[in-house]
């Protein structure tokens, strides 16, 4: 039997670099974290063959003094936590005590600071070979540079795994955008191979920040986000947030902080793809720059050596909090409405016209139905006639419209661009699909079936809502096997379930008995539906997977009750569907997240003909 050792300390640091230091990028992101703690204004980072023979970090911030030069160097000191309540309230990025230890264990490195209380400053270097401390006088003006040469020379087997320099190199800059994006207050310039490549200056104001949000993520995104800033319940979460119709093919572009760290968090992820999932493409993913401020006594940093990785102390809450706040910034994204994200989360959205007084059915169809607007002005083509399908006892649908011609298209008299709603005033109708408009700004496109297919849908929820899910109990209630634990939460969120039609029973301690579910889910796999449920309960305690399937149903009947291609209308109706646009949530995007306008400016048209060139 092998007997018991205690570590050397060189081993036991080398260990502890396995999880910390990975590649030159993590390497940066532990020094660069040190001297957002230190209070610096100035960051500025030069590496060398990808930072791989050289790794340079200098601020200004508080300094280290003489006397704690050596023990930086030390595992498990620092100057951020002293007892247990710091732990659990912890507000710098660093406080483990081990990356200074760690970084010095694998590399050559020299670490000089100025408190500014002496005209020089001081010096130290330590090797990963025999790990001494040397201290000596250094010129250096007030904050603090660490070098670091030659990483991995004393661990080649580590080394052996580093990437091409261009590759290593690339997520260095990857590393110290985040870390740009995550402290607008401080500057911060990147020097690779004796070549400055980034410099960004100190950004106080929303526009300033917004610069440096498109120079990081590109103007692209800019152009396309919607910025929100939502106060709730003792969290606050602010940033930017991408139209549906910026989606990615990969989530390159998702920036989380959580109290200005840099995270990747299952329940956050699974929050914000709840909030996009009405409106995203299928397989895309939404892009977005977002900032959550909480407590720090309310969630726990210390949860991996990383810190990429917290634990939220109300896990719920958050979910819920950042699920509703982005769900409600998305669905007010309209045309000519600007999104007002600081309106009462709780409250009910605006309804995109007034809902029909008939009501739908899973068998039922809904008819071809513009809402009648008051917003066209004197001496346009007719108002759209007010009709609303009629339903007989065999559930087909009849109407009361009249008959759709082909028109002439008719131009809308002069008016001030004021006056001009945001999608202007219908002109034509192109192959039976696009319906041309003007406006204010220029020319205007919409996919006439993609249009109606959104403001059908919104309502069909609307009803669906208002008149809360119709239930229907089995005559034989399903059992279904579920363990323990999945049964207790089953009975923990029983009003989960009976709000959105479903009536569970506990037949046993492995047990659950179906014995009511929604109609219109009268056909789905009920029992997988229900263990998805319980499973997104027990991993982030809520669940939106029951609503998702209705709305799945009841975007299926508003595509099929939707204005077909090559149906003509005429100028009043293709009016009445522009007002609809207005008035209607999310009607940027189909029920598949598909674009249902676009806009062409007087300028771009005038590119195109090369007038004024």
């Amino acid at each position: 039997m092998n007997k018991i050792f205690t570590l050397s300390p060189r081993l036991a640091n080398q260990i502890a670099a396995g999880e910390v230091v990975e590649r030159p990028a993590s390497v940066i992101k532990e020094l660069v974290e040190n001297s957002l703690d230190a209070g610096a204004t100035q960051l500025d980072v030069e590496v060398e063959q990808g930072g791989v023979k050289l790794i340079r970090v200098r601020d200004n911030g508080h300094g280290i003094s003489r006397d704690d030069l050596p023990l930086a160097l030390s595992r498990h000191a620092t100057s951020k936590i002293i007892n247990l309540d710091d732990l659990e309230a912890v507000a710098t990025l660093g406080f483990r005590g081990e990356a200074l230890a760690s970084i010095s264990s694998v590399a050559r490195l020299r670490l000089t600071s100025n408190t500014g209380d002496e005209e020089s400053g001081w010096c130290v270097e330590a090797e990963g070979r025999d790990m001494e401390a040397r201290l000596s006088p250094a010129g250096h003006p007030q904050g603090t540079s660490v070098e670091v040469r030659d990483l991995f020379f004393n661990t080649p087997a580590r080394r052996k795994f580093l990437r091409t320099e261009r590759t290593e190199y690339g997520r260095v800059e990857d590393v110290l955008k985040r870390l740009a994006l995550s402290r607008f207050a401080q500057g911060f310039s990147l020097k690779n191979n004796g070549r400055v490549v980034h410099s960004w200056r100190p950004a106080t104001t929303q526009p300033e920040q917004e610069r440096r949000v498109a120079q990081i993520c590109g103007p692209a995104f800019m152009e396309n986000a919607v910025h929100v800033d939502i106060d709730r319940a003792g969290l606050r979460l602010w940033g930017w947030v991408a139209l549906p119709t910026f989606s990615r093919s990969q989530a390159d572009l998702q920036h989380f902080y959580v109290n200005g760290r840099a995270i990747r968090d299952k329940l956050v992820s699974h929050a914000i793809r709840q909030a996009y999932q009405d409106v995203l493409y299928h397989g895309r993913h939404p892009a977005f720059v977002l900032y959550l401020e909480l407590d720090p006594g309310n969630v726990d940093v210390n949860v991996h050596p990383t810190k990429h990785e917290v634990r939220f102390r109300d896990s719920r809450l958050v979910h819920d909090f950042l699920f509703r706040s982005l769900h409600k910034a998305l669905a007010d994204v309209r045309p000519g409405n600007e999104p007002s994200a600081q309106d009462e989360i709780g409250a009910e959205a605006d309804t995109a016209s007034e809902l029909s007084a008939q009501q739908y059915s899973p068998t039922e169809q809904p008819g071809l139905s513009f809402a009648s607007q008051s917003s066209e002005p004197s001496g346009v083509a007719e108002r759209a006639p007010s009709w609303s399908p009629t339903y007989t006892s065999a559930g087909s649908a009849t109407s009361n419209r009249p008959s759709l011609g082909t028109s002439t298209p008719v131009m809308p008299p002069a008016s001030d661009d004021e006056s001009v709603p945001p999608l202007g005033y219908a002109v034509a109708q192109l192959k039976g699909i696009y319906i041309l408009a003007e406006n204010a700004e220029g020319m205007v496109v919409v996919d006439m079936h993609a249009a109606h297919e959104r403001i059908t849908y919104e309502r069909m929820k609307e009803q669906q809502q208002a008149q809360k899910i119709q239930s229907q109990p089995l005559l034989v209630p399903q059992a279904m096997a579920v363990s323990e634990k999945e049964a207790d939460y089953a009975d923990e969120f029983a009003d989960i379930f009976v709000n959105l039609g479903f009536e569970l029973e506990r037949a046993g301690p492995e047990s659950l008995l179906i014995r009511q579910l929604p109609v219109i889910l009268n056909r789905a796999n009920v029992e997988q539906l229900v263990r998805d449920v319980l499973s997104d309960l027990i991993e982030y305690g809520s669940s939106q997977r029951i609503q998702q399937n209705i709305n799945e149903i009841l975007g299926t009947m508003a595509c099929h009750g939707s204005v077909r291609a090559n149906r003509r209308l005429n100028i009043a109706e293709m009016n009445a569907l522009l007002r609809d646009m207005e008035a209607t949530e999310r009607s940027g995007q189909c029920n598949h997240g598909r674009p249902t306008w676009t806009q062409m400016s007087l300028a771009e048209l005038d590119k195109l003909f090369m007038r004024g060139q």
